[in-house]
């Protein structure tokens, strides 16, 4: 699985502005409606779902990421946003450090299966210290783009 299968490029950002954890969320899930991958009459329901997903676990799983996902009616595909930020925000991480690399995941009501994967494929992907530290010093869009694609032509 390729992360541009799902990733819009349009929702991607090199600098998140949110200096704490439900900031940081709606920020991505701006990203999205504004990327027009979600219709903005969903925005307060995703907030919630990924907010109560958020309480039950953090989804900061260490080494300066997090990976808040939800599963909702109000999409009909998998989508994802990546944004980074540069000072680093408290989101409750497993290891207690600040997160800075940040992917919104958000997938239909009924797809475990997809969902599971991109959340696997993710994961193994920021566990690689190289491609975290290029993405933490990414200028731009355009950069973070570059990277995940060149990521996504190596073998799977």
């Amino acid at each position: 699985m390729k992360i541009m299968d799902f990733l819009s490029s349009k929702a991607i950002t090199a600098n998140i502005k949110s200096t704490d954890k439900n900031s940081v969320i709606k920020e991505l899930v701006d990203l999205l409606i504004n990327s027009q991958e979600v219709d903005k009459k969903h925005k307060n329901k995703l907030i919630e779902l990924l907010k109560n997903r958020e309480a039950l676990g953090s989804t900061a799983i260490g080494q300066g990421v997090g990976i808040p996902h939800a599963k909702s009616d109000c999409v009909n595909k998998l989508i994802a946003a990546i944004g980074i930020s540069k000072r680093g925000v408290d989101f409750e991480s497993l290891d207690g450090e600040l997160v800075y690399i940040f992917f919104l995941l958000l997938a239909p009501q009924d797809s475990a299966g997809p969902h599971l994967k991109a959340l696997a494929r993710i994961s193994r992907l920021l566990k690689d210290k190289y491609f975290r530290d290029n993405l933490k010093s990414a200028e731009d869009e355009k950069a973070i783009l570059k990277i995940i694609q060149q990521e996504d032509e190596k073998k799977v």
